[in-house]
């Protein structure tokens, strides 16, 4: 267990790297009860930094039928609020904004913001390095470059992405330029497909895992691409699960093929859902996984794209292979570029 004052330890660390110095004004953004050990930490480590740091905690939001929104926030009726956190140089989010059109303009100001709400022990495992960062920045080198993205694995699949309508999103746990946004922990790098340029099938294999769900497959499901839009899924109960889910929406957009990328963090685990010894997170490890390549189906208006559905699914999928331009950038789960791989395992 991390006690109070070595969380707060931690996140001046962490702030560190974000560059938070005297004088920045730094806003913690809460919701409820939930996190209210993570906001009092960061603010007394953003003051020890010398920052003027101040917590603004939303009311609890309303009972849900236990669907996941993305998008969805307290701040879209609270318009005074969104403009006082675009006054700041950096906000800090334990709430989870992401897809939200408030971060949006909050991001859109000038003002950097950081995503924290996983559990302590996975922040303190996982913590960002600049090395991690230099790897990240180097796989989006490589893929603000391509034009296809394909990738394939054991089980059948086979899928091809039209690359260039969107930009290269890094993540590597911490954000120390204007309008930028991560989340911690984080060592991924993604992109999206044309809205009309994701064709082929993915497979999932068994132990390939289904965020927000935090589960893993147990049987082979297919879903058939056309067009950057799922038009098929089947398999057996998984599939039937997965329908139902995005059914539940009641929005064909929540079809749309979103992001694709691969992580880049060794020392985070597969085996991080399971068992359930960090309760309450939002699988950002398995996101992380080095190797593992992850599609999403959903929103792509964080890439600049139309698409605002509330319904998202983010798969990472293990021992794929994955190639840019017909180059390998991920073989077998292995990631095979240098740049990309940890110092001490290059050649």
């Amino acid at each position: 267990m991390i006690n109070p004052t070595e969380m707060q330890q931690l996140f001046r660390r962490h702030l560190r790297l974000c560059r938070v110095h005297e004088g920045e004004r730094v806003v913690v953004l809460s919701q409820g009860r939930r996190r209210e050990n993570y906001a009092e930490a960061f603010l007394y480590a953003a003051r020890d930094l010398g920052a003027r740091a101040y917590h603004l905690r939303l009311p609890e939001g309303l009972p849900t039928d236990g669907t996941w929104a993305v998008g969805a926030s307290e701040l879209a009726h609270n318009p005074e609020a969104v403009a006082a956190l675009s006054r700041a140089d950096l906000v800090i989010d334990c709430v989870f904004l992401l897809f939200s059109p408030a971060q949006m303009a909050i991001q859109e100001a000038g003002t950097r913001v950081l995503s924290a709400v996983e559990p302590i022990e996975l922040l303190a495992r996982l913590f960002p390095t600049p090395e991690h960062r230099e790897r990240v920045e180097a796989g989006a080198e490589l893929l603000a470059k391509a034009s296809t993205l394909r990738f394939t694995n054991p089980h059948g699949t086979d899928v091809t992405y039209r690359l260039g309508a969107y930009p290269t999103i890094t993540e590597y746990g911490y954000t120390d330029q204007p309008g930028r946004w991560d989340h911690w922990p984080a060592a991924f790098v993604f992109t999206g497909g044309a809205d009309d340029g994701v064709d082929g099938e993915i497979v999932l294999g068994p132990g390939d895992a289904l965020l927000p769900q935090n589960t893993y497959v147990s049987g082979p499901v297919r879903f058939r691409i056309e067009r950057g839009f799922i038009t098929d899924i089947r398999g057996g109960l998984d599939a039937e699960l997965i329908r139902s889910y995005m059914e539940s929406f009641r929005d064909p957009r929540g079809y749309g093929m979103s992001h694709v990328g691969w992580g880049l963090d060794e020392r985070a685990h597969w085996h991080g859902l399971w068992p359930p010894s960090f309760p309450g997170g939002m699988g950002m490890e398995l996101r992380s996984v080095y190797g593992n390549v992850m599609f999403s189906i959903g929103p792509n208006n964080e890439l600049g794209g139309p698409n605002d559905t509330a319904c998202h699914l983010d798969i990472p999928m293990r021992d794929c292979s994955l190639f840019l331009d017909d180059e390998p950038v991920v073989i077998d789960g292995d990631v095979v570029v240098e740049e990309m791989k940890p110092a001490g395992s290059r050649r």
